[in-house]
């Protein structure tokens, strides 16, 4: 039997090392876009020493509860692990192949670059853009194939664990449900892009049913790949916009929401809301990660700025301010908490039992 303490140093050294490869990564590429494209370089302000120790201090924690939660068995420490590194490495040649006609996007402020072959009437408008300014937006196969090591890239190795945190709230609230078999309770994850989430709460509640729904045809068939070609249970995926579900109402016992609500105008995350509120049965879990915003983490105000300034996110300075513990309310969401984790934000939130 594998000691407790070697799985540990092993995940600590593991995410060592995707950090350190995310910031070499973003080194040399800042680099390289400084002697080729120096006019798409926006004007950001400069990240303090005092800041840098505390982000790495934030990540630390971070990486503790990460691993803490996979002792106490609320996912297999295996899941901590499961890193598709012969994909990400075939891909990364793809990911430099690609900056320069990012950094063209960028210069030119072309934000509407999107393939040809989209018809635009059924998709919303603030859909059709490049968000990031990555090629395609999330309209094609190319485009999917690449975001999950983009992801990873960004956040230094640490986007799995992020992604990790909706995990104990939603075990904690399908206990509600704990007199039902497990086979009948049924987890929405909307916006389900190429189905990490997915693949994470299967490791973790290996018996219910799964639903992932997402706008682009394209991630879903990434995300089919990633979760249904494994020994698992199938997880079903659906192509629908999170602001009006294909989905009956109260037919779902939990819903999460993972990295959708910067990328919404506010009348959308609204509407978003709305529409987990009418799919959820009394007594189901509504629960939704995202960026951190300038109200819990107003010591990290530099980095969420720079944020919407180098990259294209039209709706992210909005949503940093936004209060979405009060839209939480104003749609009858009760018991609502929160919690912040490195750049992450959770909330959980219960649609209360009827009187």
């Amino acid at each position: 039997m594998t000691s407790p303490n070697l799985v540990k140093i092993a995940y600590q050294t593991l995410q060592g090392g995707k950090g350190l490869a995310g910031l070499v990564h973003k080194e040399l590429s800042t680099k390289v876009m400084e002697l080729f494209s120096p006019g798409g370089i926006p004007v950001t302000t400069p990240v303090s020493k005092e800041l840098l120790k505390e982000l790495r201090h934030s990540m630390s924690l971070l990486e503790k509860v990460d691993w803490e939660e996979a002792e106490q068995g609320i996912y297999p420490t295996t899941q901590l692990f499961d890193t598709p590194w012969l994909d990400w490495a075939s891909k990364y040649p793809l990911i430099w192949r690609d900056l320069p006609s990012t950094w063209e996007r960028r210069k030119r402020r072309n934000t509407r670059e999107i393939p040809k072959n989209i018809d635009p009437e059924i998709y919303p408008d603030y859909y059709l853009q490049n968000f990031h300014h990555q090629t395609d937006g999330y309209l094609s196969d190319h485009s999917a194939g690449l975001y999950d090591l983009q992801v990873e890239i960004l956040f230094n190795g640490t986007a799995d664990a992020m992604r990790r945190r909706v995990l104990a709230p939603l075990k904690l609230g399908l206990r509600r449900f704990h007199s039902r078999n497990p086979a009948s309770l049924r987890v929405l994850d909307i916006a389900t892009g190429t189905g990490r989430t997915l693949l994470q709460i299967r490791s973790a509640l290996p018996e219910v049913e799964l639903i992932g729904m997402d706008l682009s045809t394209s991630y879903l068939r990434q995300a089919s790949r990633l979760i249904n070609s494994r020994n698992n249970e199938l997880a079903q995926l659906v192509r629908g916009n999170a602001e009006k579900m294909p989905f009956a109402d109260e037919s779902m016992q939990a819903i999460t929401c993972i990295f959708l609500f910067h990328e919404l105008p506010p009348k959308a995350r609204q509407n978003v809301i709305e529409e987990c509120w009418r799919v959820l049965e009394p007594g189901g879990s509504f629960i939704l990660a995202d960026s951190i915003q300038l109200a819990d983490s107003p010591s990290f105000s530099t980095l969420l700025e720079n944020f919407y300034k180098f990259f294209h996110e039209p709706y992210y300075k909005d949503y940093i301010n936004d209060d979405i513990e009060l839209r939480l309310k104003n749609s009858q969401f009760e018991c609502i908490k929160a919690q912040s984790h490195f750049m992450t934000r959770i909330w959980n939130a219960m649609k209360p039992f009827a009187n």
